[in-house]
């Protein structure tokens, strides 16, 4: 297949094929938001740094077959590290590089042209001396074996989970093994139990969205510092973080694509989860609670509705999110798994300074501290 490749260095460049852009997403499945034109848009104009040590530049590569059809869009960036007379540093990676927000970075493709596309990314890029290395993810494992093909270092996968829905919430929990319907009826039950009554919505409206959001910020928050729990991220500590996604979530509920769930007890806010919805499938990405209600199994139960919500709405996938935990795989989804790697360029100075980044994140890295001997693990979180 004979490709194009163009560079894109401006954000009028990168504007002008985003219509191309949002068509090439439309077509892939399981959905992932991180995928789209709208994702990175605004993650470029919240996350770029531009400091006396640290500087991205827009780097974003198109590829294109014989007939001008856009194959694919490699959403890159090159970041600087180092005095703007002295870059110690030239690192090439893709937009998303945040305390995991972005839960999939890489190029943007449908998988039958991966193979392709990458090997021709990696080809072109690698033989550039403007940067020391690549830092490659978002490859799908596939019968080509892409990632080993283009040599990549330090390999590491990031599965990713999803579930093809049926017809009915009876016939998904009928296919479900014995210790997750335990785990249903446990939730469900316990409430009953003590007398408390749930209320579950789908918050959607565009007006609702920034009070839902406010909630979801704090349950996100106050179970990233339940100190007797197992240990959370709050991973949108930071102000820009909780810019970026009211941002993207303004967005998408004007385009009818977002749903916040919600666990109602009491009139209290007690579990939440954001969705986001492309065609027929749903997108389900983080979640906070009220540790108060941990007993309940809060997170199960509004996990369990948005799935049960989603058949309701004749949906055909409901995507779990990535990482292997068993939160995801007791629901017995389908996995796909991808790849992250550093591909090294032919720069003659690439892997010395490769190697010197390698020992400053080792020396940089905070210690892991030990697990006191009673440490009690909370229940799974998604």
């Amino acid at each position: 297949m004979m490709l194009r490749i163009e560079k894109l260095s401006s954000v009028e460049a990168v504007g002008a094929v985003e219509r191309e852009w949002d068509a090439l997403t439309a077509g892939l499945s399981p959905y992932v938001p991180f995928r789209s034109s709208l994702w990175n848009r605004l993650w470029w104009s919240h996350f770029r740094r531009e400091s006396a040590l640290v500087r991205d530049e827009l780097f974003v590569h198109v590829v294109r077959d014989q007939q001008d059809r856009l194959l694919a869009v490699a959403p890159l960036m090159l970041t600087r590290r180092g005095l703007a007379a002295v870059s110690c540093i030239r690192m090439l990676q893709f937009f998303g590089a945040d305390p995991f927000m972005t839960e999939l970075r890489g190029p943007v493709c449908r998988p039958e042209d991966q193979h392709a596309v990458v090997d021709a990314l990696s080809a072109r890029l690698g033989r550039s001396h403007e940067f020391d290395w690549i830092e490659w993810s978002g490859i799908q494992r596939d019968a080509a074996a892409t990632p080993d093909r283009i040599g990549l270092m330090r390999q590491h996968e990031l599965p990713n989970y999803f579930l093809q829905l049926p017809d009915t919430w009876e016939a998904l929990k009928t296919s479900l093994p014995r210790n997750i319907k335990e785990s249903l009826r446990k939730c469900y039950n316990s409430l009953k139990r003590d007398g408390h009554t749930f209320e579950f919505r789908a918050v959607s409206e565009p007006d609702a969205v920034d009070a839902a959001l406010d909630r979801f910020f704090r349950l996100h928050a106050a179970r990233a510092g339940a100190a007797e729990m197992h240990a959370h991220r709050d991973v949108f500590d930071e102000p820009r973080a909780r810019a970026f996604l009211r941002a993207f979530a303004a967005e998408m509920a004007a385009r009818g694509q977002l749903r916040i769930f919600q666990i109602e007890i009491a009139g209290a806010v007690v579990a939440t989860r954001i969705g986001f919805l492309s065609g027929s499938e749903l997108y389900l990405y983080y979640t906070g609670y009220d540790t108060a209600w941990a007993e309940y199994s809060v997170m199960t139960t509004v996990t369990a509705e948005a799935i049960r919500w989603a058949i309701e709405q004749k949906l055909s996938i409901v995507n779990l999110s990535f990482g292997r935990d068993v939160s995801k795989t007791r629901w017995r989804p389908t996995e796909v798994s991808f790849v992250q790697g550093v591909q090294l360029s032919e720069a003659w100075r690439a892997r010395l300074a490769f190697r010197a980044y390698e020992e400053a994140v080792r020396r940089l890295r905070p210690r892991p501290v030990a697990a006191p001997p009673a440490a009690i693990t909370s229940e799974a979180t998604a």
